[in-house]
C-alpha cells in the first residue's frame, strides 16, 4: 500500500531581473491536490490522512518537459519567476555516487509540494481555508532518478504519512534550529522544519541516496500549466463522479473511456481518492503515475508545442510555479536538466511507490523499500533491462574516513532473526559476536536489549566518521557493502543478524535481486493501455 507525499512550496522569490536567452522546452503537468478530506466509513483500510498527493504531476512535468523536443524559446522575464531555497538543511550529507567508467554520474531530483494555501487562488483550488497561514505539510514526495548513462529513469513516490525520523534542520532565513524529532513522525512534517531542504535531509537520512536537486510547485501552477499543454489523456473503466453523500471527493466527473483533461479537471484527477479502486492513497498514486506517463507521451507527440506562443505560455506557467534549489535557479539550468531527462524514452521510465505497511493509521517502509532504495543507490534500472555490468565496471566505494584497527572498533551485535512465522533463533547474536572476537574485533559485544526483525543481515552506523569501521566489520564476515547503511536508529557500529543467517558460522549473501519488488507496483512509461478502475459506489449512468 503506497502513496506519494510531496513537500511544500516556498513563496520566497528570486531577485534577478536580467533578461536571459533561454531554450525552453518546459513541460507542464498537474499537481495532486487534496479535496478528499474527511472520514471514510466502511473502508477496509485505515484512513491515511486528509491531505492528498497534489504536486507530483506538475513538478515532474516540468522536469520531464524536455521530452517535448521543442526548439528554442527566448524570453526575458522567466528567471524572475523562479523562487529559490536551500538544498539541504541537515547536518549530515550523503556522498555523491562514484562516476562510472565513462565518468558519468546519476542525477537524483526530489519533487516536492505542499498543502499550503497562501493565496486566494490557491485556496479556491485547494479548499481547507482554515489552514491559511499554517505551517505547510509535504503532501507529495517523489524521487526522480536519472541513470548515469541517461538510458533510464526511475521514480519513487513516498506516502506522505510515512513514519520517519526527521533530522535536525536549520532554517536558512532566520537561523532557527529545529531539533531532530523524538522518535518517528510523519514525513510530511519535514517541510515545516525550515523549508524544503529539511525534506531533502529527511529523504537522505532514510534512503542513503544522494539528492542533487529539488523542485516544488503550487496549486495555481498545476491548473495553468495543464491548460498550456492542451490536456493529457486519461482513462476510466466506468463513469465516475468523485463525490459522496457527505460531500467528500475531488468532484471529478468523467464518462467511461479515454478523455483529455486539463485545468481544474486535471487537478481533480490527480487529487481523486474517492472513486478510484478501493479509495486508498494507493489508488490515487496509481492515477498520478498514469497521468505522468501519459503527459510524457503527449509532450513527445504534440506538434502544437512547436508554436512559439504555446511554448512561451508553457514556459511562463512552468517557471512561475517553481521553487528550486540554487543549482536550478535559472531557465538555462532548468533547460540543461530537461535536455538530460529527454534522453530517456517512455519505455525506460518506471514509476513506483515506496513499499510500506500500516502502523496504526500511518505507514512505515518495509524490507522491500530498502531493496528499492538499494537499486536507486546502485543505479540499477527498475525495469530490469540494464545490460549486465562487468565486475570491472563496478568501482568499489571508498569511505572518506578509513577504518580503525580491528581491535579498536566497538561493535554491538543484535539478534534480528525473528520473522512473521518464526521466533528469533537462540544465541545468534552471541555466536556472531564470538566470530568477530575471534577475528580480532575484541570490542564486539552482544546487545540483548533490542530484538529487531530483519530479513537480511545488515551493518548500521550513525555518522560518516564510522562508515569505514562499519564496512570493515561487514567485510570481515563476508557481508556485502550494499548491506552497510547509515542510520540514526543506532549509536555506534551495529551488526544485526538477519533471518538469512539463522544458523552456521559462515555468512552466505543471498543472490542480489536487481528487479523492482512487486510491492512497488511499477508502471512502465510506455503503457498507454492503463485505465483506472472505478469503485461501483462512485459511478453514474
Amino acid at each position: 500500500m503506497t502513496r506519494s507525499s510531496v513537500q511544500g512550496e516556498d513563496t520566497r522569490q528570486g531577485a534577478s531581473d536580467a533578461p536571459e536567452r533561454a531554450e525552453a522546452a518546459v513541460g507542464g503537468a498537474e499537481g495532486t491536490g487534496d479535496g478528499d478530506g474527511g472520514a471514510e466509513a466502511g473502508r477496509r483500510r485505515p484512513r491515511r490522512g486528509r491531505r492528498v498527493l497534489r504536486w507530483t504531476a506538475v513538478t515532474l512535468a516540468v522536469l520531464l518537459a524536455g521530452t517535448a523536443g521543442a526548439g528554442y524559446l527566448y524570453y526575458e522575464r522567466l528567471n524572475d519567476n523562479i523562487k529559490k531555497d536551500a538544498l539541504n538543511l541537515g547536518d549530515n550529507k550523503v556522498a555523491a555516487p562514484t562516476p562510472n567508467a565513462a565518468g558519468q554520474t546519476p542525477l537524483n531530483i526530489l519533487v516536492i509540494g505542499s498543502d499550503a494555501r497562501d493565496s486566494e487562488e490557491n485556496q479556491q483550488l485547494g479548499g481547507a481555508r482554515e489552514t491559511f497561514g499554517a505551517t505547510p505539510l509535504a503532501d507529495v514526495q517523489m524521487l526522480v532518478h536519472l541513470s548515469a548513462d541517461r538510458s533510464n529513469m526511475s521514480v519513487v513516490s513516498m506516502p506522505r504519512d510515512t513514519l520517519v525520523k526527521i533530522p535536525k534542520c536549520t532554517d536558512p532565513d532566520d537561523g532557527k534550529v529545529y531539533p531532530a524529532s523524538e522518535g518517528r513522525t510523519m514525513t510530511n512534517q519535514s517541510l515545516g522544519h525550515g523549508g524544503p531542504g529539511c525534506t531533502v535531509a529527511t529523504w537522505q537520512e532514510l534512503t542513503g541516496i544522494h539528492i542533487d536537486h529539488f523542485v516544488m510547485v503550487d496549486f495555481a501552477g498545476v491548473v495553468s500549466m495543464a491548460d498550456a499543454v492542451g490536456g493529457v489523456p486519461v482513462c476510466v473503466d466506468a463513469n465516475i463522479h468523485s463525490r459522496d453523500s457527505q460531500g467528500h471527493g475531488s468532484g471529478l466527473k468523467l464518462e467511461k473511456g479515454t478523455h483529455p483533461v486539463k485545468g481544474e479537471q486535471a487537478l481533480q484527477w490527480l487529487r481523486t481518492r474517492y472513486g478510484f479502486d478501493d479509495g486508498s492513497d494507493l489508488a490515487r498514486a496509481e492515477a498520478q503515475h498514469m497521468y505522468l506517463n501519459s503527459m510524457v507521451r503527449t509532450l513527445r507527440e504534440n506538434a502544437t508545442l512547436s508554436s512559439p506562443n504555446k511554448l512561451r505560455r508553457l514556459a511562463e506557467e512552468a517557471t512561475g510555479a517553481l521553487t528550486v534549489d540554487p543549482g536550478l535557479d535559472t531557465v538555462k539550468k532548468l533547460y540543461d536538466l530537461s535536455n538530460e531527462l529527454r534522453k530517456v524514452k517512455p519505455e525506460r521510465i518506471t514509476m513506483t511507490t515506496m513499499p510500506n505497511r500500516y502502523v496504526g493509521a500511518r505507514v512505515e517502509p518495509t524490507e522491500d523499500a530498502e531493496r528499492l532504495f538499494r537499486l536507486v543507490r546502485e543505479d540499477i534500472a527498475l525495469d530490469g533491462k540494464d545490460e549486465k555490468k562487468k565486475p570491472a565496471d563496478k568501482k568499489p566505494e571508498v569511505p572518506d574516513d578509513p577504518a580503525a584497527a580491528d581491535g579498536e572498533i566497538a561493535v554491538q551485535v543484535r539478534n534480528g532473526t525473528r520473522t512473521d512465522r518464526l521466533g528469533a533463533a537462540r544465541g545468534r547474536a552471541d555466536t556472531v559476536a564470538g566470530l568477530l572476537v575471534e577475528q580480532g574485533f575484541t570490542k564486539a559485544v552482544t546487545d540483548p536489549s533490542v530484538l529487531p526483525s530483519e530479513d537480511l543481515t545488515v551493518v548500521r552506523y550513525p555518522s560518516t566518521d564510522l562508515e569505514g569501521d562499519a564496512r570493515r566489520v561487514a567485510e570481515s564476515l563476508g557481508i556485502p557493502a550494499s548491506s552497510v547503511r547509515r542510520s540514526t536508529d543506532v549509536s555506534g557500529v551495529t551488526l544485526i543478524v538477519g533471518a538469512d543467517w539463522r544458523e552456521g558460522t559462515a555468512y552466505q549473501a543471498p543472490a542480489a535481486d536487481d528487479k523492482a519488488p512487486e510491492s512497488a507496483e511499477a508502471l512502465n512509461g510506455a503503457d498507454d493501455g492503463a485505465c483506472m478502475h472505478v469503485n461501483p459506489a462512485f459511478t453514474w449512468s
